[in-house]
């Protein structure tokens, strides 16, 4: 990495602009913009439903299709997985957001926390895992896989279904994020939830214009 000013110089109109900008070199952290909030359901070994907030996910293979979440061990889910074998995966929208911070603030050793937000649990007919029916689109998964990884055990989850609202669906038939209106978690950053922005351009294409003529 270069440290310290970085010139960038612009000609444009006979006229150029001088841009600085300080580099600083930081100390390892678990910072990454921006994080999902993924709201993990399972079932403990009671039969009591769980949702927690898990931020350090997203998709890790297409073939099979598969989802991957980190996790503690002091973390309820952590062995709610390992005793199911499996999880739901929900997504939250911008009307969630208090619940998703709640289930993420207060363990589901202490409190049942289907019943304190008012979300109703419904269970997967593809796996052994609720689903909080309110959520936009739920995936439902089977535990592939589990590797510890230090202080986080990361938890591979092949999708075997998703359960997804209508109204969600775009042209494709798949959920569509300006319709599921998903949040976003700041990381330790920020530490703050935001909404999804403008849109900016089509993906897999907007970049061709970079492309040198041949």
């Amino acid at each position: 990495m270069f440290l310290g000013n970085t010139p960038t110089v612009m000609d444009g109109d006979w006229s150029i602009w001088i841009v600085t900008m300080t580099r600083v070199a930081l100390e390892p952290a678990t910072v990454l913009h921006p994080h999902p909030v993924l709201l993990v359901g399972t079932y403990g070994v009671d039969g009591k439903a769980n949702l927690m907030n898990a931020a350090w996910g997203g998709i890790c293979c297409s073939k099979p299709p598969c989802v991957a979440i980190s996790l503690r061990e002091a973390t309820l889910t952590y062995h709610n997985i390992l005793h199911s074998r499996a999880f739901s995966v929900g997504i939250p929208s911008r009307e969630h957001v208090e619940i998703a911070d709640y289930v993420g603030i207060v363990s589901g050793r202490d409190r049942d926390k289907f019943a304190d937000t008012g979300l109703t649990s419904v269970r997967s007919e593809k796996v052994q895992a609720p689903i909080a029916a309110e959520l936009p689109f739920t995936l439902e998964c089977r535990l592939l896989q589990h590797h510890c990884l230090g202080l986080h055990t990361l938890f591979v989850g092949e999708i075997l279904g998703i359960v997804a609202d209508a109204d969600v669906l775009g042209d494709k038939g798949l959920p569509d994020i300006e319709k599921t209106q998903a949040i976003l978690y700041g990381g330790f950053g920020s530490n703050h939830y935001f909404a999804v922005g403008e849109k900016l351009g089509r993906a897999f294409s907007i970049g061709k214009g970079l492309k040198p003529n041949t």
